[in-house]
């Protein structure tokens, strides 16, 4: 089973998420943060779910989808899934994700 590593920057990206929405609603910003979490546990034991989003001698980049947001990671390692961010589907995710 692989360990998932949140990215600093993909931290930020929650935070950034989180605050957004708790502007409006609190309780729902923290229900999405929470999911958005569940959903890339998923990654523990079915790491090529997402679909590819570029190949990296690294590692492959794929994007995981949770309703607006993609869910950007690499697959360092059998046992290493690095989340290098979390996109809203209106932001251009080329200008982010190497």
């Amino acid at each position: 089973m692989a360990e998932i590593n949140w990215t600093e920057e993909a931290q930020q990206w929650l935070i950034e998420i989180h605050d957004y929405i708790a502007d409006d609603n609190p309780l729902m910003a923290q229900k999405v943060i929470n999911d958005i979490f569940q959903k890339t546990q998923l990654l523990k034991k079915y790491p090529e779910i997402g679909f590819i989003y570029k190949k990296d001698i690294q590692g492959d980049i794929r994007i995981l989808l949770y309703g607006h947001y993609r869910i950007a990671y690499q697959i360092k390692s059998s046992s290493q899934i690095d989340i290098l961010g979390i996109f809203h589907g209106a932001l251009e995710i080329e200008r982010y994700v190497p």
